[in-house]
């Protein structure tokens, strides 16, 4: 994998996981995108006053959050400065796309990577969550900077960011470079995790657990592949679920790339 320059994209929060500028990744054609308009990180509840200072010095105009009701009131987002906060659960707020993820008896002793595959495979078509976020995108002028996260802002957020990017004319091989290297900024939060799901199973069966939760190729080829076998192509599917033309498109990248 790739991570030359992708690690200076994160910012050093103290409180907050995985807290990145999407800007300075390069797009097919050879232009970058631009830093200070597109951020991606974990939940903000754990925020120091620091990291509260420097998150504010971006001027955010949103805070997008894929999680569900359940999840934001165990943990909140703070308010920052003057953003504004939306939230539409990308899993549904009745967990259907994820339907034992959020039972951690059921998640942990049921987990497979195959599953798992399934639970991306089903997030990118017809998902209300990633419908605002497109429609948001749509008028960046209006709606950047933005951050879009979810509890770990790795998987919600690693389809998201996937979206936003390949819409910016970013190669798949790129993204996927930028997907993985949540496997180096959430060390602490996997471990977390997998100290959770050692009260609940042990041994080989762990094991397996702590080597398929961690993000794999597999999750995000799962939900390419599911917008290629709905669409055919990239751009069919942005103007189909989304009604962004390639005009729209054209207007995006001059606004976002340089």
């Amino acid at each position: 994998m790739e991570t030359n320059g992708l690690m200076e994209r994160v910012l050093p929060l103290k409180g907050v996981y995985n807290f990145r500028d999407m800007g300075g990744i390069k797009t097919r054609d050879g232009r970058k995108v631009k830093r200070g308009l597109l951020f991606r990180s974990a939940d903000l509840t754990d925020s120091t006053e620091q990291d509260r200072k420097h998150i504010q010095e971006l001027n955010l105009k949103i805070i997008y959050d894929y999680r569900d009701k359940a999840e934001a009131d165990v943990r909140p987002d703070p308010q920052i400065g003057s953003e504004r906060h939306e939230r539409i659960a990308v899993n549904g707020e009745d967990k259907t796309t994820a339907r034992e993820e959020w039972d951690p008896a059921t998640f942990y002793k049921t987990f497979t990577r195959e599953k798992f595959a399934q639970v991306y495979r089903e997030m990118p078509v017809h998902n209300k969550s990633y419908h605002r976020l497109m429609q948001l995108f749509k008028n960046p002028e209006e709606n950047l900077p933005v951050l879009h996260h979810c509890a770990g802002g790795r998987d919600r957020t690693g389809v998201g960011a996937m979206l936003l990017l390949r819409t910016l004319g970013v190669s798949f091989e790129t993204i996927m470079d930028d997907y993985l290297l949540s496997n180096k900024t959430l060390v602490r939060y996997h471990e977390e995790t997998f100290a959770e799901a050692a009260r609940y199973v042990s041994g080989l069966q762990l094991k397996r657990f702590e080597e398929g939760f961690l993000v794999h190729e597999q999750y995000l080829d799962a939900a390419i592949g599911e917008i290629f076998s709905s669409y055919g192509k990239f751009g069919k599917y942005l103007e189909t679920e989304f009604g962004i033309t390639r005009a729209d498109r054209r207007r995006i990248q001059a606004y976002c790339l340089e």
